[in-house]
C-alpha cells in the first residue's frame, strides 16, 4: 500500500536518509525501530507529506504523492490517522470535543450522529465517562488513548503512530500496544508505528524494520529479527554498549 523508493533527505549537509527503501503491507502493523534521532520521525513526516525529499519517491498506492498538487495531497491525507508521540491534543478541548474535532472540520452530519460517534469510538479505548474532561484532568496514558481515539474516528485506511509508548510507565505501554492490536483487529488498517521500545515491536509488529545509518538494515517477522545475525540489530535488540553501534 505504501513505498519508499531510495529515499534521500539530508538537513544542513547531515544525511538523515539515504536511498532508503521499504514497503508496508495493506492492512499490516510494520513497526520501524532505530536509535533516538536517528531518522524516523523524518521518515514518517515524507509518508505523510509534511516533508519533501531531496530524492526518491513516496507512493501510496502507486502514486507519487510528492507529484500531487496541493489540493490532490490533501485528499490523500483524508486516508491517514496520526497518533502523535505527546497525544498533541488541544488543552482548551474536552475529551469529547478534541475526538470530536475531525469530524465538525471534514464531515457535514447531524450533531446526533458525532455524539455517537465520539461516544463509541471513547468506549472503544476504555475512555467512557471521560468525555468532559479537559487533557490537564487526565493521565498521560489517558491522552495517548485519546490521541488514538482521534485518530481513529474518520475509519483511516491508514494509522501512523509516533512513539506511541513514550513518557509511559511499562504497565501503561502494555495497555496501548494492546489497545493498538486491538483497534487494528477491528478496523484493519495499515498501520505504521515508528519505536526504539523493542518489546513492544515484539508485541504490535507483523513485521519489523530496523532504521541505521539512514537505510533500513533489516527487515522481517519477529521471530526473524529475535535472530538477527546482524551485529547492528543484534546490539540494538539487547541494549548492549558493545557493539558497531556507537554511544
Amino acid at each position: 500500500m505504501i513505498a519508499l523508493e531510495r529515499l534521500s533527505k539530508s538537513f544542513n549537509g547531515i544525511k538523515v536518509l539515504d536511498n532508503l527503501d521499504i514497503k508496508f503491507e495493506e492492512k499490516e502493523i510494520t513497526v520501524v525501530i532505530g536509535r533516538s534521532g536517528g531518522g524516523k520521525s523524518v521518515m514518517l513526516k515524507h509518508i505523510i507529506g509534511l516533508i519533501k525529499p531531496d530524492s526518491g519517491k513516496v507512493l501510496i498506492n502507486d502514486l507519487d504523492i510528492n507529484s500531487l498538487k496541493k489540493k490532490e495531497l490533501n485528499e490523500i491525507r483524508k486516508k491517514f490517522g496520526m497518533v502523535f508521540q505527546d497525544g498533541a491534543l488541544l488543552d482548551s478541548l474536552s475529551v469529547f470535543e478534541n475526538v470530536a474535532f475531525p469530524l465538525r472540520q471534514h464531515l457535514k452530519i447531524h450533531e446526533n450522529d458525532i455524539k455517537d460517534k465520539v461516544n463509541s469510538i471513547l468506549k472503544d479505548v476504555g475512555l467512557e465517562g471521560q468525555e468532559q474532561k479537559m487533557p490537564s484532568e487526565i493521565s498521560g496514558g489517558m491522552r495517548k488513548r485519546v490521541g488514538v481515539a482521534r485518530a481513529l474516528i474518520l475509519n483511516p485506511e491508514i494509522m501512523l503512530f509516533d512513539e506511541p509508548t513514550s513518557g509511559l510507565d511499562p504497565i501503561m505501554s502494555d495497555v496501548i500496544n494492546n489497545l493498538i492490536i486491538r483497534m487494528h483487529d477491528k478496523f484493519k488498517f495499515t498501520g505504521i508505528i515508528i519505536s526504539h521500545d523493542i518489546e513492544a515491536a515484539y508485541k504490535t509488529g507483523d513485521k519489523i524494520a530496523m532504521l541505521y545509518e539512514g537505510k533500513i538494515i533489516e527487515e522481517g517477522a519477529s521471530g526473524d529479527f529475535r535472530n538477527s545475525k546482524n551485529p547492528v540489530v543484534k546490539q540494538f535488540v539487547s541494549g548492549s554498549m558493545e557493539g558497531p553501534i556507537s554511544i
